[in-house]
């Protein structure tokens, strides 16, 4: 048997009239309560901005900046912030390629807006931003378009030049297109030589239009320097490039060759294209020189000295004197002062014994 507990008497519950200084003690309490959790929440945003700005760190407005994307972010305008808030956006970039201006004290309101205090303008009034731009010249759409040629068309670019239409077209691009720029939607008219596509870079991240006329090239020789009848050129004197076709004489030197040490049979101005009989080898025998005259046959190996009637360049055939008997012989030039006699040919003797034979006959 466990012993029993006395049932306690319920004390009936006292009920208190509200009074004045009750309801001023609990609107106290409520007020304080709010003015604490204001502080809390005060402190609370006040953190961000701590930590965004170091202790004795300064915030300075940079100098003109380049813009690479299509924000300008906190750290591109403000030296000196915390990099959790460098990469905050603030304004629009320009354009690609293009140039804008931000006054400074805009940049200082915005920052201020972010709750980072002050900026250090350094006196500026306002900063110059330039978009940063990959452009792609005409030398590469050039090459674009001669690559689709060939794979397109089977037309061998090596012998090709475009010449596009308008004043150097360029393709802007942003600066994170690194590939190579490829023609698209090609047209071409071999009659016409007329050539469109659309130079485009990626998947049509960036593209332009172009147009102009495929010509035909060659190399020809072209005269560095001015040079008068008779003058003497030199390897540094010549160039070899590529020209339109059609623009350059049938004759010109397509090599430079051994044009190196001919001479000038005309006057040639600077630029020139060099065409065949504009330079020829110099003359070995001047006209009236005294040469040694060699005459060689089987058997027989003799020399003397004659005088030279005509001048004459290497194997050219000229006549000159025999000073003792004052015949006039004919002979080739084979180096500097010196020509050579050969016999007859044995066809020529065998004719003429035949002509005397007959003569007698």
């Amino acid at each position: 048997m466990h012993a029993l507990r006395q049932i306690a008497p319920r004390r009936a519950t006292r009920v208190s009239t509200l009074s004045v200084a009750i309801v001023g003690r609990t609107l106290l309490a409520v007020l304080a309560f709010s003015v604490l959790t204001f502080q809390v929440l005060a402190q609370e945003a006040r953190v961000p901005a701590q930590e965004a700005r170091p202790a004795g760190a300064t915030l300075r407005l940079r100098g003109d900046v380049t813009a690479r994307g299509d924000v300008l972010t906190l750290g591109d305008l403000i030296e000196g912030a915390a990099p959790e808030t460098a990469q905050r956006p603030l304004f629009r970039a320009p354009a690609l390629g293009a140039t804008g201006t931000i006054q400074a004290r805009r940049i200082a309101d915005a920052v201020a807006g972010l709750g980072l205090g002050p900026v250090e303008t350094g006196g500026r009034v306002q900063v110059s931003v330039q978009r940063a731009a990959r452009r792609v010249t005409q030398p590469e759409i050039e090459a674009a378009l001669k690559r689709a040629l060939e794979s397109g068309y089977g037309v061998d670019p090596r012998n090709l030049a475009i010449r596009l239409d308008g004043e150097a077209p360029t393709l802007l691009a942003p600066l994170d297109l690194n590939g190579q720029a490829v023609a698209l939607d090609l047209s071409y008219d071999p009659r016409s030589r007329r050539i469109a596509g659309l130079i485009t870079l990626g998947e049509r991240q960036a593209s332009l239009r172009v147009s102009g006329q495929v010509m035909e090239i060659r190399e020809v020789a072209v005269l560095g320097r001015s040079l008068n009848r008779g003058e003497t050129i030199n390897a540094a004197d010549l160039t070899l490039e590529r020209r339109p076709r059609e623009a350059t004489p049938s004759d010109a030197q397509g090599s430079l060759g051994d044009l190196a040490g001919q001479v000038a049979q005309r006057s040639l101005s600077a630029g020139a294209i060099l065409r065949s009989g504009d330079l020829a080898p110099p003359d070995l025998v001047a006209r009236g020189e005294a040469v040694t005259i060699l005459f060689d046959s089987p058997g027989l190996n003799l020399s003397l000295r004659g005088l030279a009637n005509e001048a004459g360049r290497l194997g050219a055939i000229i006549t000159v004197t025999n000073p003792v008997s004052k015949k006039i012989l004919s002979a080739t030039v084979t180096g500097p002062g010196r020509v050579s006699v050969g016999p007859a040919p044995l066809v020529r003797q065998a004719s003429a014994a035949l002509d005397g034979s007959a003569l007698q006959r």
